[in-house]
Formats: C-alpha cells, structure tokens, sequence
C-alpha cells in the first residue's frame, strides 16, 4: 500500500510552555526522531501545522495547514491529511501526533495489515486516536464531520468509522509515550537514555 505519513503538530503545547516538538531528547528533537521513525514506513512525509511554516524548514519536509483552520480539532488534522494524501495519489494516511518520540518501527505495517479502512494505534489499555492509518475513500465522511454544527471528536468519528484497535505491548516502554509537560520530558529523556544509548 502507498502510504503518505502526516505528523499532525496542531496543538498549542499549553502545559509545556513551547513548542514540544522542538525539544531535544538524547541530543535528538522530539519531532526529528519522528521523522527518522517513520521515513522506512512511508513513501513521503509531511507536517500539518498552522501558523509559520518556517519553524519546520530544517526538516526539508512540506508543511501543510489546516483546510478548516477554525475547527480546532484534530479532525482537522486528519482532514487535511487525507486530502493531502487523495491529491498525491496515495491509497491511504498514517497520521501521527507530534509528541511521541517512541512510535514503533512496524506502526504501518501493522495497521495497513488490519485490513481497514481505518486502524488506530492502542496500547496499555488505551486508543491513541491521532496514531492511525485512513484510508482516502474516508475524506468524503471527514469533510462532512467537519460541516456538522457540532462537530464530532476523533475519537467519536474513529468509532462511526469503525476504526480497528492494533495494540502494541508496553515492555520495555510505551511505544506511544507522549510529551506534554515538563515532567513527561524528563520520562521520555530518561527512557532514551535507558533504552536508545
């Protein structure tokens, strides 16, 4: 399957105080250890992030915003990318958030090996929504979701999707750690250290 891997960066990092993508872990930024994760997964790579595009020019790699910059919701994200995906001529999107420095090296082949038009990421009892491979015959049903007056969560659309669950196990760690605060920062400093001499 062609694959498109979007790193969805469109929170406001709120309880890191900047933006957390950027902060190093082992010399190694949060986002730059995402990119070499996914670069064997997938035959592109992008990042869907609002407001200056040039903070990411280090990466190489193209930036797209929001289509519905208003929305305000990680269905945006996935929107955007699905439609990057469909105009490029891609089956399907992995989309990833752009906190999880751990994600693991078999993420799309696992999910494209469900069998789904969608699969979600889950890990220690938990769904990691934004994780997930969608397929491009899903944008219409996005767009829609997007037009609701009250629009869905990406959990509750991911449901009437019928996303499939993939779990992954959590020894030594969590493959789907993610940072958010200062205190997570350390976590993931420490497991690095431990796990990624």
């Amino acid at each position: 399957m062609k694959l498109v891997a979007v790193i969805v960066a469109g929170g406001r990092s709120a309880r890191m105080g900047r933006e957390k993508a950027f902060e190093p872990i082992g010399g190694v930024t949060i986002l730059d250890r995402i990119i070499s994760r996914l670069a064997p997964q997938a035959a592109k790579i992008a990042i869907n992030a609002n407001g200056a595009a040039e903070r990411f020019r280090s990466t190489g790699l193209p930036v797209v915003s929001d289509l519905r910059p208003g929305a305000a919701t990680p269905l945006a994200g996935l929107h955007t990318a699905l439609h990057l995906a469909k105009a490029e001529a891609f089956e399907a999107v992995l989309t990833v958030p752009s906190d999880a420095p751990f994600l693991p090296a078999d993420l799309a082949i696992r999910l494209v090996s469900a069998g789904r038009a969608a699969a979600i990421a889950a890990s220690a009892g938990q769904s990691h929504y934004l994780t997930g491979l969608w397929s491009t015959a899903l944008l219409p049903g996005v767009a829609q979701a997007l037009a609701e007056p009250r629009i869905p969560r990406l959990q509750d659309w991911a449901a009437q999707c019928g996303a499939l669950a993939v779990t992954w196990p959590t020894e030594p760690y969590d493959p789907f750690f993610n940072v958010n605060t200062p205190q997570e920062l350390a976590e993931a400093r420490r497991i690095a250290a431990e796990f990624m001499p």
